[in-house]
């Protein structure tokens, strides 16, 4: 059994476009594959950052294409952590209601499923409040 002991650290900055998540994904994936995870974790990381970061540009940022979106990766000790920060409007993940799957698909509801997304593809999904008026959402993946 070979246990990886690589310390991978990496960071992108972007604009807020939607035209900057395809950037963002590529970013990703190739950390996570260099970090040893599988193409199907990869691309269940991939889709959790790239809601994260569609979220930032809808929300926090209301489709402003000038701010700036910053991704920080590490992978160490078999954890991916990916930091996503903004200096957006606040966000309280708490007043977000787990979705009804049911009632979202006999209505054809599209959207709205991106926080549960991200705790459904990713073992950790953290909100922070940082000093300077930025957000963070932590996103964490474990390496089987």
């Amino acid at each position: 059994m070979t246990s990886k002991t690589n310390n991978i650290n990496k960071e992108l900055t972007v604009k807020s476009t939607t035209n900057n998540l395809a950037i963002i994904r590529e970013f990703v994936e190739n950390i996570a594959r260099e970090s040893g995870f599988s193409k199907e974790i990869v691309s269940k990381i991939s889709l959790a950052v790239d809601e994260a970061c569609t979220n930032v540009i809808k929300h926090a940022y209301k489709f402003s294409p000038d701010r700036e979106i910053k991704i920080l990766t590490q992978f160490n000790d078999s954890k991916l952590t990916i930091r996503i920060t903004d200096s957006g409007d606040k966000f309280d993940p708490n007043l977000i209601p787990e979705p009804n799957l049911k009632e979202y698909h006999k209505q054809k509801k599209v959207g709205g499923l991106g926080m549960f997304l991200m705790k459904k593809l990713m073992d950790e999904v953290q909100y922070l409040t940082l000093s300077g008026n930025q957000n963070q959402v932590v996103l964490v993946k474990y390496l089987a």
